[in-house]
């Protein structure tokens, strides 16, 4: 059985229709097994190291920013190598607009690289992270629950079509406060953290 790092990136975590479906798979454990989950808000040093084969490309900077701007949802669950690589089938492709039908990250991603979760791509990869990622936090125990049902509406193509509009230029004020709206009535969130929400968000689009 391999390692692997599972994250609910902040889209996932927040939006709480969409953090129920993408649950409701991963405790599926069809073929693996979850060995632990708990909320973490990682230093910019980890996801720097974790992503560093990104660093220099534009969107670096914004990256490191939408993984340490809230606390996240890390786990590492166990699967053999080709039922990790099912796993990776069922999220989808990284790139949201050429993610796979049916997919996750199809179902419930935005734009771009805000895609809902990472997950580790090869049992190499997920060894190496599970040691990065252990230095920062305790990745051996449950200690989260998560709901697989959700009274939160879930506007994710309804998302996914205000931002394509911003990031083409289109209607930005109208579709970004829009998309500010619509993040609302899917989390929980108030104040400083919905902001915080809403900026990385938004940055995925500049």
């Amino acid at each position: 059985m391999a390692d692997a790092l599972v994250i609910f990136k902040p889209d996932a975590a927040y939006r709480l229709a969409a953090r129920a479906g993408i649950w409701g798979w991963l405790a599926s454990e069809r073929e693996w097994k979850i060995e632990s989950l708990t909320w973490f808000q990682p230093p910019a040093s980890l996801i720097e190291g974790h992503y560093d084969f990104l660093a220099g490309r534009p969107f670096f900077g914004w990256l490191v920013d939408f993984m340490t701007a809230l606390p996240m949802v890390v786990g590492r669950v166990t699967a053999a190598p080709d039922a990790l690589e099912r796993m990776r089938y069922d999220m989808g492709e990284t790139r949201i607009q050429q993610s796979r039908p049916g997919s996750l990250r199809e179902r419930y991603g935005i734009y771009g690289g805000v895609n809902c979760l990472h997950l580790s791509d090869a049992p190499e990869t997920g060894t190496a992270e599970v040691a990065r990622w252990s230095k920062f936090v305790q990745l051996d125990k449950l200690e989260v629950e998560l709901d697989v049902d959700s009274n939160k509406p879930d506007h994710t193509f309804h998302l996914r079509s205000l931002a394509t509009q911003v990031a083409g230029g289109i209607h930005v004020d109208l579709a970004s406060q829009m998309i500010r709206e619509l993040m609302a009535e899917e989390s929980d969130l108030q104040g400083p953290q919905l902001e915080a929400l809403f900026r990385i968000t938004l940055g995925a689009l500049a």
